[in-house]
């Protein structure tokens, strides 16, 4: 039997075991009905929509709820005016939250910093200022490259307040990585840093950023934060110190009321193609969804600690870690480097020290915390957590198993949720009232209509593989890819007619619970992060010595997934086990750390249709030992 029947063997066998919440957990739920509640929003989400909207603040109410006479180009809350900071800060400024703990700030060499809603509304609003009298105005894109530092959160609040689109680049990403995404946005301010710390070793992001803006001419500006006392080159005629950039600025501005349309941020994932995709979210539909998920999911009731261990470079940062629990009023921890470092109990010790109510985290990072056994955990009680969430891939059994016991000590139910930079928020989820499954993201959350179908379209019976598509619309979900709405209608709304095609493959069991399995595609997925084939793959043919490659994505007990690549040399090139090592160095400067190679295998072709496509999946699937599947394509 092949690893993935025996996986899927023991996914189906585990489904048999329900998991059910407490007496505690189901007195205090938002939601305690939860079957009631989905059946409800199933038939009739626009209402539910509407109902959440009324959640969040509005300079003006919507005409129309719900717009579809433009397909795909769905509009939410037509007409009306809002603004995704304003609703995230000031309102809070006009209660007793603007004294609480908005932000709690610690990097793994131990400096921490705290603000109030207050604080950060004042050191926002000096950011609002000093972009204006730079000559950025509504419609400006500001690119940010910056690691998990308060001051991002200050950047983008201020950009959403004035009605800047920010762009936000995870700090892991190369300058190439970075000039491609300031290029496509054509930003005009970039906001880096000197540095950064991961695993004990200080980052130079600002020689990475210098290395971008050289081929980028749009920026006019580049804004840096002295986060470690990084000597760094410095042009003073480009480049200028953050405190110096907001200093003698006013800390009353005013928020920009905003068409509930208008985009707020653009966001680049990973696509099949090279060119990554700009994920464009706005306003109105983005804040309403991001604000019922975070509330529903994680139950929250305003005095909640969240601590969410994802990057704001990612989508999950920004709605979980930055815009979801300043929505709400909560406050959230923000971490700055690896939460195993000095030791692997640093993430336990921070539960108990800041008695954290909700840690949200992933995966890979569940994995790598098994490896050092129990014992670690163990030593903690972490009795202040309420709730545990897992998101950025699908989580095995073992795993969430795992989580439960020694970080949950059985007690805290674990949210598994699935969603993606196009939606915004949580879509297929567990609420607390809910039974669990390990390994399962449950069911759709209210007002979402999700199914498994064939490549016609058609719904398949429990147990069977399919495409996991949503058959209706939501309000936080993408509104259009930057600069590229043939390939926003290609990429989502082509694939199968009628509904939104996420790209991932799924199954039903018979209780009706989705079982995620991966992509349908091209893209893998690093400890949580999409990385696009072709991408990897250019990395590698720029490489003087490389004719052409293909990689696939083969599973990993701690990453998920970590990359093989296959590699045609030039003739007469030998190939050596210095040439590997060489070639990994490559991927890395042109991608980032996060590009893991496991291996390279050197081969004379690679399998391909009469069109040249490389069939990756047949690649996989030798690699794997699993059947080559239809080749009736190959030349």
């Amino acid at each position: 039997m092949s690893k993935i029947n025996r996986d899927l063997t023991d996914v189906l066998l585990t489904s048999q075991k329900k998991y059910y919440p407490s007496r505690k957990i189901l007195k205090q739920a938002i939601v305690k009905d939860y079957e009631k509640i989905l059946k409800e929003t199933v038939s009739d989400p626009i209402k539910f929509w509407e109902e959440a909207a009324r959640d969040v603040e509005w300079f003006r109410e919507w005409d129309k709820v719900f717009d579809n006479s433009n397909k795909p180009f769905f509009k939410w809350f037509v007409g009306g005016k809002t603004n995704l900071a304003y609703n995230a800060l000031d309102r809070h400024i006009k209660t007793k939250t603007r004294n609480k703990t908005a932000i709690i700030w610690e990097d793994e060499t131990g400096r921490t910093r705290k603000y109030k809603y207050i604080e950060v509304y004042y050191e926002v609003n000096k950011i609002v200022n000093a972009l204006r009298n730079n000559g950025i105005k509504k419609g400006d894109r500001v690119a940010i490259y910056m690691p998990n530092i308060p001051e991002i959160a200050f950047v983008m609040l201020a950009c959403a307040k004035m009605g800047v689109m920010h762009s936000v680049v995870y700090a892991g990403f190369s300058a190439n990585a970075l000039a491609d995404r300031i290029k496509d946005a054509r930003a005009k301010i970039l906001f880096t840093a000197d540095g950064s710390f991961r695993r004990g070793k200080v980052i130079n992001l600002k020689e990475i950023a210098d290395e971008a803006v050289k081929k980028c001419r749009t920026i006019k500006k580049v804004v840096v934060v002295k986060n470690n006392k990084k000597k760094v080159n410095f042009n003073p005629k480009k480049d200028i110190w953050y405190k110096d950039f907001i200093k003698g600025q006013s800390c009353e501005a005013e928020a920009a009321p905003m068409d509930a349309e208008d985009p707020a941020f653009v966001l680049y994932t990973s696509g099949t193609t090279s060119k990554p995709k700009g994920v464009v979210h706005v306003h109105g539909g983005y804040q309403v969804g991001v604000l019922r998920t975070i509330k529903w999911v994680f139950d929250l009731h305003g005095n909640e600690i969240f601590w969410c261990t994802a990057d704001p470079g990612w989508i999950t940062g920004h709605s979980y870690i930055i815009y979801g629990p300043l929505l709400a009023g909560i406050t959230t921890v923000m971490y700055e480097g690896v939460p195993d470092v000095p030791q692997p109990d640093r993430i336990y010790k921070i539960i108990q020290k800041y008695k954290i109510n909700i840690l949200y985290t992933a995966p890979t990072l569940i994995r790598a915390l098994m490896r050092y056994g129990t014992k670690w955990p163990k030593k903690y009680k972490m009795s202040s957590l309420r709730i545990l969430g897992s998101v950025g891939e699908p989580i095995n059994p073992e795993a969430w198993k795992w989580y439960y016991t020694y970080i949950g000590k059985k007690r805290c139910p674990i949210m598994d949720t699935w969603w993606q930079t196009e939606t915004g928020m949580n879509m297929i989820t567990p609420l607390p009232a809910a039974p669990l499954k390990a390994g399962s993201a449950c069911k759709p959350f209210p007002g979402i209509i999700a199914d498994v179908v064939d490549k016609k379209g058609k719904s398949v019976l429990a147990g069977k593989g399919g495409y996991l598509v949503i058959r209706n619309q939501w309000p936080s979900m993408i509104r259009t890819i930057f600069n590229n709405p043939e390939r926003y209608i290609k990429t989502y709304w082509s694939q199968i007619k009628g509904v939104y095609f996420t790209g991932d493959v799924a199954f039903r069991d018979k209780d009706g619970y989705f079982w995620i399995q991966g992509r349908a595609d091209d893209v893998l997925k690093i400890a949580g992060h999409r990385i696009g084939t072709a991408e990897v793959e250019s990395a590698f043919v720029s490489h003087p010595k490389v004719v052409e490659a293909g990689v696939i994505g083969v599973p990993d007990k701690i990453k998920g997934e970590v990359i093989k690549a296959f590699v045609i040399l030039k003739e007469g090139v030998k190939a050596t086990e210095e040439l590997k090592k060489e070639l990994k160095k490559q991927v890395r400067k042109t991608l980032g750390p996060i590009a893991v190679i496991k291996d390279i295998e050197f081969v004379d072709k690679l399998p391909k249709t009469r069109s040249g496509k490389i069939m990756r999946r047949v690649l996989k699937a030798k690699e794997l030992g699993l059947p080559l599947g239809d080749t009736s394509s190959l030349v």
